[in-house]
């Protein structure tokens, strides 16, 4: 190999010194002035690095392969935590994503059928027991039934439920009144937080005043005050309200032993644990009532009270105002004109209007319901519409309710053309008119009926709950959660895998981030909060069911993906 010895290497002309077919091999240090139209065609060592611009630089270190900067524009990089699928249906950018069973992902999907349903009825009482209510309480997500326990001395005990799913379970019975009771009912003063249980006090001494108790719920346990005795003289058809708008509970009744069994209501103030009471009202004069129901127009701020007046053979509606301690009505208005019984009545919220529920004694005791409308001091109907062809017995008072969820109304009944088993109907108001589904069995009786029905809307759960007592098994106590709709999910403990990293069309193959990836693509979120999957796919910090957990925020769009 020739060898070039020389201080200076120069052009002979221009400024190109060529090398053709040589090797050129530097054993020192090679100094540069410019090296921007160096054109290597092979393999680059640089063992420092390699500088590009201004901040751009890639370097190894330890074998590692290192690239400083933001990488916007490099393509073809693997990162963690993203993995490729193809989708099934399109996928949007940022959704939560399932795998399916044919390996592709799809998004997070709820499907609703609007066709009603009954659990399994569950026992809360296994004595007889009689003259039961329900409320439901917001304050603490509970239900909660009062009744006259005959396994107890007829005492008056009252127990706390838990709705899950479709089935409820109840907590040991706390006795509020060490008496015998009857013509228990209940409401919930939503501003205190508190349930109100009016009962008649009935020992054997034959004094039976009429008392109201307030009771605080905390966890699975309801404790009460002292009972305030404020009518001495007996009471039945006792029906009672919570008025939102005055802050009052509303307590209609039938004064007995006293003024020919007159429909009297009166207004109470909850303090505490107390409650006190204004004067009693009587709503139509000179009148014998039974059958007595009342509910909250809360559009008019209205107090609406449908009954049975005993020289009429029908129904009449009045409205009342509350005014302080005090309440006054218009002028009651008749909704039937021939026999009936079991008067039930309720607010549908969604469309203003009253629906009054009842066994038309003039028509073969079929079930029937009717759309009332306030206005002012007065209330008109509709036609009555009929929602069971055969005997409808022992609705009770309170044997009807509002679903706000679906805005659909709810009727428990036994049917007495069928054996007396027990059955529900859902029902849509239109106008001044009310529609009905077929009716849904909730309990197979076969020889008795069933009484003191009553039902509560949970509005956390979003469950109808109807309490009733099941004289074809010993008189026990039962209550069934029975859903206007049902809900399905592709979601599972199991599926979650992550959230769209880009949008997706259907049968394309795209981005998802997976466990360890970080998907930017969400707002609103709060940082460093778990955030579950909702059966509707959406990101919430509240577990749904199936519990499952999407990841934690790490800033108001982003969200790290985690399970």
């Amino acid at each position: 190999m020739a060898t070039l010895v020389s201080d200076n290497i120069k052009p002979i002309s221009g400024n190109t010194v060529t090398l053709s077919a040589e090797n050129v091999s530097i054993g020192g240090t090679l100094t540069y002035e410019d090296v921007t139209n160096i054109d290597s065609v092979g393999v680059v060592t640089a063992r420092g690095g390699i500088k590009v611009g201004a901040g751009k630089s890639i370097s190894a270190v330890s074998g590692t392969l290192t690239y400083y900067g933001d990488g916007s524009n490099l393509t073809g990089v693997v990162a963690g935590g993203v993995s490729d699928f193809v989708a099934s249906g399109t996928i949007a950018n940022g959704a939560t994503v399932v795998l399916n069973t044919d390996g592709t992902v799809g998004i997070v999907t709820q499907t609703t059928s609007y066709t009603p349903s009954a659990g399994t009825p569950v026992t809360y009482r296994t004595a007889q027991n009689r003259s039961g209510s329900a409320v439901y309480d917001s304050a603490s997500g509970k239900v909660i039934v009062a009744y006259q326990d005959n396994g107890n001395n007829s005492y008056g005990v009252a127990s706390v439920g838990t709705v899950s799913g479709d089935s409820i379970t109840f907590a040991s019975p706390v006795t509020f009144q060490t008496d015998s009771v009857d013509s228990v009912s209940l409401a919930f003063d939503s501003s205190s937080s508190k349930v109100v249980i009016t009962y008649v006090r009935s020992p054997s001494s034959n004094v039976y005043d009429v008392r109201s108790i307030v009771g605080t719920v905390s966890g699975t346990v309801i404790s009460f005050g002292s009972a305030n005795s404020w009518y001495n003289k007996g009471a039945s058809y006792i029906g009672s309200i919570y008025d939102p708008t005055s802050g009052k509970v509303i307590i209609a009744y039938r004064e007995d032993n006293a003024d020919g069994a007159r429909p009297q209501a009166i207004v109470g103030t909850v303090s505490g644990t107390s409650i006190s009471f204004g004067s009693a009202v009587e709503f139509d004069s000179g009148q014998y009532v039974q059958h007595i129901s009342i509910t909250n127009d809360s559009s008019n701020n209205k107090i609406v009270i449908a009954y049975k007046p005993g020289n009429f053979s029908g129904g009449k509606g009045i409205i009342g105002t509350v005014s302080g301690t005090s309440i006054s009505f218009g002028t009651a208005v008749a909704f039937h004109s021939g026999g009936i019984a079991n008067i039930n009545c309720t607010f549908d919220s969604n469309s203003n209007k009253v629906v009054i529920a009842y066994r038309d004694d003039a028509n073969s005791a079929y079930g029937t319901a009717i759309v009332g409308t306030v206005s002012g001091t007065s209330i008109s109907f509709g036609s009555p519409a009929v929602f069971e062809s055969g005997s409808t017995q022992y609705m009770g008072n309170s044997g009807i309710t509002f679903d706000s969820n679906t805005n659909k109304i709810v009727i428990a009944y036994s049917d007495g053309s069928d054996s007396y088993k027990g059955k529900a109907v859902v029902g849509t108001v239109s106008g001044t008119s009310i529609s009905f589904g077929t009716p849904v069995l909730f309990e197979s009786g076969t020889t008795s009926s069933l009484f003191y029905m009553s039902c509560v809307y949970d509005t956390t759960n979003k469950k109808v709950i109807i309490f009733y007592v099941d004289d074809d098994d010993n008189d026990y106590g039962k209550a069934v959660v029975f859903s206007t709709q049902s809900q399905t999910t592709n979601l599972t403990t199991g599926n979650y895998i992550g959230i769209a990293a880009e949008t997706i069309a259907n049968a394309a193959t795209g981005k998802i981030n997976i466990i360890g990836g970080v998907n930017s693509s969400q707002s609103g979120l709060t940082t460093a909060k778990t955030y579950y999957v909702a059966p509707t796919g959406i990101l919430t910090t509240t577990a749904d069911t199936p519990s499952v957990i999407a990841g934690t925020s790490i800033l108001g769009t982003k969200i790290l993906v985690w399970k």
